[in-house]
């Protein structure tokens, strides 16, 4: 049996929905563009599917009662780190990740399923109770650290993205969430901003940010006018020198491409959304 077919089924014997990514990439297959519903742990369609191609592997963290904690590291070209992260120690979203806990006066939840992505990331795997809807986000906790949920999917291990592999380094089987974790993600963005409301950038921000779970929480059919709608809004913004317009298109890739938009596609619709926004500049309330 090749290699991803096991894996798949490694994946659908945990009771988490698999999809064929594209060989190689990290966006569904073409036809997939229903993927939280068409995922599956049906062993015989699994293999049926695979059977077919290396397909990489997609876990819809929703139908799976996951919630996947994605912490990145710097890549060549990237933004240096915001001000409030620019700390002796941090260099990448699992430094972050320390920090918060630190803070937090709790220990790093690192008993739970744990993979190491294609670029040296890690993904942190958790289990959700249904009556607990968490959705995707960009940042929400810190630098370099995305969540996914309800709405959003993993690249499963055994897959490859360019030179590197998705690798399980710890098989646990997925704790829940810390509960101050949970209740950061749950928070309403614009209620735990309301103290930077006043001030412009504290603004700027926190409309990005819900702009930003917009788009990650968009319906299927929707997700791409949807993008369009935030970059508009985005762009107003930016135009009016209250968010740098690199740093509102980078965050809006990352959504759109965790909610399996194509990139190309997704940069096109950003780059014009941001540029009709720029033409109707918004100022802070």
């Amino acid at each position: 049996m090749p290699d991803l077919t096991r894996y798949a089924l490694a994946a659908a014997a945990r009771g988490w929905h698999v999809f064929p990514l594209t060989p190689g990439q990290k966006r569904p297959l073409r036809g997939f563009t229903e993927w939280e519903r068409q995922a599956t742990t049906d062993a015989a369609r699994i293999r049926q599917m695979w059977a077919r191609m290396p397909y990489n592997i997609g876990i819809a963290c929703g139908p799976s009662r996951l919630m996947v904690i994605d912490l990145d590291v710097p890549q060549d070209g990237d933004d240096p780190p915001p001000p409030e992260w620019a700390l002796p120690g941090v260099h990448d979203g699992a430094d972050v990740l320390a920090v918060l806990c630190e803070r937090a006066a709790e220990p790093l939840p690192l008993e739970t399923f744990t993979v190491r992505t294609g670029r040296g990331g890690t993904h942190l795997y958790f289990s959700t109770s249904p009556d607990v809807e968490l959705g995707n986000s960009v940042g929400k906790l810190g630098w370099k650290i995305d969540t996914r949920a309800r709405g959003g999917y993993v690249v499963g291990p055994g897959s490859r993205v360019g030179s590197g592999r998705y690798e399980a380094i710890h098989t646990a089987a997925p704790a829940p969430p810390p509960s101050w974790l949970a209740e950061r993600l749950a928070a309403d963005p614009v209620q735990a901003a309301r103290p930077a409301v006043g001030h412009a950038l504290g603004y700027a921000l926190t409309a990005m940010r819900a702009e930003v779970e917009r788009v990650l929480a968009a319906a299927p059919g929707t997700r791409n006018n949807t993008l369009n709608a935030a970059a508009f809004a985005l762009g107003q913004l930016a135009a009016a020198g209250l968010l740098p317009r690199h740093l509102a298109e980078a965050c809006l890739q990352s959504a759109a491409e965790a909610i399996g938009l194509p990139a190309r596609e997704a940069f096109s619709t950003i780059r014009s959304g941001l540029d009709s926004g720029s033409r109707q500049p918004r100022r802070a309330a």
